[in-house]
């Protein structure tokens, strides 16, 4: 295997990693570890050229080491990127060749699953590296996909509540983009609760899924930010806020599971002028990660995760409410709060 430290500013340690003989095309980044080591999933994606890997692996670390903070876990921001196709390229050989990599790196940084990768991948990764977690141990653990559900759940039913006087989602109609694992089943929760929902994704088979189970209307991807509903959950790729998009939602709460929702920082105050109410990406999806945490450091159980998912809502309010009173960006005030833990971390340190 053959590796090569990208020397990237602001970026603890940024590293590609090359198996030919594996088919394996990967960068581990780690953000910052104040907190302690890097940890985050890794995702394979087909990306377009390692360039476009690069830009998503650093702003997806950087995304975790905030979401680490405010989730309350000891450990910085890392992500690791497969440059795949994961329906055609992924092999065995290929997760083994990753586990490597990762194992490397001596445990600056802990993987997990994000798009892509399964929990039973994840137990092939694990065959070489100690620094892996996201797998089920009796009852311990295991696929965050629904924790992350259940989170968003939760912060959805917060920003309503703020935003429109909800008492529940009930009657509300929510328009989401991407039902893959962590979107499907927010839609369950949302379905059982009487929410009303429309669905996109770029998998008809997804689509046709969620219809089905849960009477969901169908959009095409580029028309679900525009749907004239209550709430739209971006449950996809990043970026789905942007110049082109903004300026279509009719939605008067985005809240979702998303990474990176906001293409560029500026979407925010856009957004915040809109008089639409933005719940931080990496505050409110951040159940998936707090489930690793504590896998990783042995403090898991279902009680300590109910009660993590809970306070996703009661961190979103505070947010909520400092952004109103200083007349800021919710994401804005969100950054600020997660440097202030990274800051006292450092100084404890």
């Amino acid at each position: 295997m053959e590796s090569r430290d990208v020397p990237t500013i602001g970026w603890q340690r940024v590293v590609h990693f090359i198996d030919e003989s594996a088919g394996l095309n990967a960068i581990i980044s780690v953000h910052d570890a104040t907190l302690g080591p890097g940890c985050g999933g890794c995702r394979i994606y087909p990306y377009e050229n390692f360039e476009a890997a690069l830009v998503d692996v650093k702003k997806l670390s950087r995304g975790m080491t905030f979401k680490n903070a405010l989730g309350g876990i000891p450990f910085g921001g890392g992500k690791a990127v497969i440059i795949a196709d994961p329906k055609t390229d992924k092999t065995p050989e290929l997760l083994r060749a990753f586990g490597a990599a990762v194992d490397s790196l001596g445990g600056l940084y802990y993987t997990a699953e994000d798009s892509g990768v399964t929990e039973a991948d994840m137990e092939t990764i694990r065959s070489v590296t100690p620094y892996a977690a996201g797998v089920d141990k009796g009852g311990i653990g295991g696929n965050p996909s629904p924790f992350t559900a259940r989170g968003v759940w939760r912060g959805v039913q917060a920003s309503a509540r703020y935003k429109l006087g909800a008492a529940s989602l009930e009657g509300l109609h929510i328009s989401i983009l991407g039902v893959g694992a962590v979107g499907m089943e927010l839609a369950r929760l949302i379905h059982e609760e009487g929410g009303r929902l429309t669905v996109a994704d770029v998998n008809p088979a997804a689509v046709d899924e969620a219809r089905q189970r849960f009477g969901a209307d169908v959009a095409s991807p580029e028309d679900a930010i525009a749907i004239d509903a209550d709430i739209f959950s971006t449950c996809a790729l990043g970026g789905s806020i942007n110049v082109d998009t903004v300026e279509r939602l009719k939605a008067k709460v985005v809240a979702g599971a998303a990474n990176n929702q906001l293409k560029t920082p500026d979407m925010g105050a856009r957004l915040q002028e809109r008089g639409v109410l933005y719940a931080p990406d990496y505050v409110i999806n951040a159940a998936g990660v707090i489930s690793v945490g504590l896998e990783i450091t042995g403090r898991w159980s279902k009680i300590e995760m109910t009660r993590r998912i809970d306070k996703i809502g009661d961190t979103l309010t505070e947010i909520f409410d400092r952004a109103k009173q200083e007349n800021r960006p919710t994401g804005e005030v969100a950054d600020e709060l997660a440097l202030e833990v990274i800051a006292r971390g450092r100084k404890a340190a």
